[in-house]
């Protein structure tokens, strides 16, 4: 589904990927790692699932305590708060997950001021 737009981006000199937080993306997530891979793509992921999976690196928001504050919202309301009265949150934890096995196989060093500010380290 996804070869000829890889393919056609692998033909730029230097070139990398930033995949934005989507649900169709989440669904084809093991896809799209596996051809980044083989297209030798540089990617930055919205979620540690895709660096799990063998993506480069990903940095987002702590899904758990996203969803924690969602159900939390959702109790309020179901005890009588109004929506329209509640405050409006922003995640507070964001954590970047670099995968060393991944930069290894597209020979990137990464720099040691990234890899001191990774919350994990996969290799």
């Amino acid at each position: 589904m996804f070869g000829s737009v890889f393919a056609a981006q692998a033909q730029s000199p230097d070139t990398g990927l930033v995949m934005m937080p989507d649900g169709f993306l989440n669904v084809h997530r093991a896809e799209i790692v596996s051809l980044a891979a083989n297209h030798r793509l540089p990617a930055v992921y919205p979620w540690r699932f895709f660096t799990e999976l063998g993506g480069l690196m990903s940095y987002g928001f702590d899904q758990r305590e996203f969803f924690s504050t969602a159900a939390a919202y959702i109790n309020r309301i179901l005890k009588g708060e109004k929506p329209a009265d509640l405050p409006v949150q922003a995640p507070t934890k964001y954590e970047l997950v670099i995968n060393r096995g991944a930069a290894k196989a597209l020979g990137l060093s990464l720099p040691t001021s990234l890899i001191a500010r990774a919350n994990e380290l996969i290799d």
